[in-house]
């Protein structure tokens, strides 16, 4: 139980923190302040003076291959990057302004949705942020209007009681209904389907918007009026997904890598937006016309979703129901959309190892990522668009590409180990334009980031490589520390052995390879 000091600092702290964060975020060179520039003029300076002092290796004899390769798979994966940011560019500058305008005028013309549905799920979540949520909804609805239902799934009394006060206090005169749903299975996919079978018994209609939210986001401004607004001006959307900011009660490093990453998912979804989907319907807040939720086998996906796998059969999903949500209208061919000017906070606490925290979130996201995109990619281009689908094919080599680089810059000391170096400043180099682009979505430039860029793809992509030999082995520390795929059973010790096998044996012909490749090893006579 967390100390009500703490939490009484925690609720102050929070409430500075959105106040700052509602306001306008800086843009252009007003993010960047005097000791930033300076900052980065230093590392800029450091880093041309490494590559003009120290002698040039890259183009060393025996080692020309490897340039080669590096350059190749670097013009390769920087390519690629920079066509996101292209098609961000012009979604924030081309696309979206017009969207923006024809939903704004949808609104002032007062069309509202029929009713709003807002499914949200808590666990044993601190007072303070539980208080922050809710005031944030009634806040929206009050302004707005729309006649609305606050679906709430609990696993016990603690929350339903802080809920309640918090409505009898601020919302008694509120025309909205407040319904809560207590499981009686573990899971929230289980909570989720509770809800969405009581929404069908309630007599949802067709064209009702749903929204689908954690315990843990707080809405920002208009967010209500910005999300409800587009399905008025768009009747063929069928989705979308919010922008978010977050909040990191824990190590400072996870705050600036939680903020890269959420940078990193402004642009990506800018960039997938241009084609009318994205690659996830985020948890944390996501949209919904009502026709979907509605549908029998969209709930059993969310409650039960799994996956037939050759070596481990048919294990369930724990985590992941965003993914889930998302699959079910992709197969569908539905419209998806991507929200920039609606944003949600969201608070992450950390407790424990922050290191720990990292890699446990990788595994969650990255093993929710592999599990679904196969069967999305199997869906085939044409129903999930070819610029989207090529975009899941390249999550599966990508993990693979980016290993390359560190482990022929490593085989490379059994060569000319001042080779070494030119990668490491080439690393940073890279790092750091990469992050120059990227603070375009971001509040404020840092300059850990172009270091912790680098060490979040190498580490994501080990993450992936353990999990795609893997998939059925979960673990989530949220809604009481859930984990599957990890029986005792002598079936369960065997398929254990033989996923590591195939691993430990797929790493040794993959790094053989480039071995073979940079001349450290020699293939046998009969090749």
């Amino acid at each position: 139980m967390t100390p009500p000091e703490t939490l009484h600092a925690r609720e102050k702290h929070l409430d500075g923190w959105l106040r700052q964060l509602s306001g306008p975020a800086p843009t252009g060179f007003a993010k960047w302040s005097g000791t930033r520039i300076a900052q980065f003029g230093v590392l800029l300076v450091a880093l041309t003076a490494a590559m003009v002092c120290w002698p040039n290796n890259f183009f060393h004899p025996d080692l020309l291959q490897v340039t080669f390769v590096l350059g190749v798979l670097g013009i390769w994966r920087f390519g690629w990057w920079f066509t996101h940011a292209i098609r961000a560019e012009v979604y924030a500058r081309l696309k979206w302004p017009g969207m923006r305008r024809r939903a704004n005028a949808v609104w002032q013309n007062g069309w509202r949705p029929r009713h709003l549905h807002i499914q949200m799920t808590t666990y044993y979540e601190e007072p303070a942020i539980t208080r922050r949520v809710i005031g944030s909804i009634i806040g929206q609805i009050r302004c707005e209007g729309i006649p609305t239902t606050l679906w709430i799934g609990t696993g016990a009394s603690y929350d339903e009681e802080i809920i309640t006060d918090f409505v009898r206090t601020h919302a008694a005169d509120l025309d909205a209904d407040l319904i809560f749903l207590r499981q009686n299975q573990p899971g929230k996919r289980m909570a989720i389907g509770m809800i969405l079978r009581a929404m069908n018994r309630a007599g949802i209609e067709r064209d009702d918007l749903v929204i689908f939210m954690d315990g843990d986001a707080v809405y920002g401004r208009d967010v209500l009026e910005k999300t409800c607004s587009m399905f008025g001006a768009d009747p063929d959307l069928q989705a979308l997904t919010t922008n978010e900011e977050v909040l990191c009660y824990g190590p400072r490093w996870i705050q600036s890598w939680l903020s890269m990453r959420f940078a990193q998912r402004r642009l990506a979804m800018q960039s997938h937006a241009m084609s009318d989907k994205v690659l996830t319907l985020t948890g944390r807040m996501s949209v919904f016309r009502a026709k979907h939720i509605i549908d029998e086998k969209f709930i059993r996906t969310v409650e039960a979703d799994h996956l037939d796998h050759w070596l481990w059969g048919r294990f369930r999903f724990l985590s992941g129901d965003d993914k889930s949500t998302w699959y079910h209208l992709l197969s569908k061919g539905a419209k998806m959309t991507y929200v920039p000017d609606a944003c949600v906070y969201t608070i992450e606490r950390i407790e424990g190892s922050g290191t720990g925290r990292m890699v446990q979130n990788f595994r969650r996201w990255s093993g929710n990522m592999l599990r679904n995109g196969a069967r999305a990619i199997a869906l085939g281009p044409r129903l999930v668009n070819p610029f989207i689908w090529w975009c899941l094919v390249d999550q599966r080599i990508a993990m693979w590409t980016m290993l390359v680089s560190p482990t022929l810059a490593l085989l490379t000391l059994f060569v000319d180990p001042a080779y070494l170096v030119h990668c490491v400043i080439w690393i940073v180099l890279s790092r750091t334009l990469l992050c120059l682009f990227l603070f375009r979505y971001a509040r404020a430039p840092d300059i850990s980031w172009p270091f912790i860029l680098y060490f979040n793809q190498i580490i994501n992509a080990g993450v992936k490589v353990y999990m795609i030999f893997h998939l059925s082995k979960q673990s989530w520390a949220n809604r009481g520390n859930q984990t599957a795929g990890r029986g005792t059973a002598m079936r369960d010790r065997i398929q254990t052995l033989i996923a590591k096998f195939q691993m430990i044996t797929t790493l040794l012909a993959f790094v053989s390879g480039l071995a073979v490749y940079v001349g450290l090893l020699d293939l046998p006579r009969v090749f």
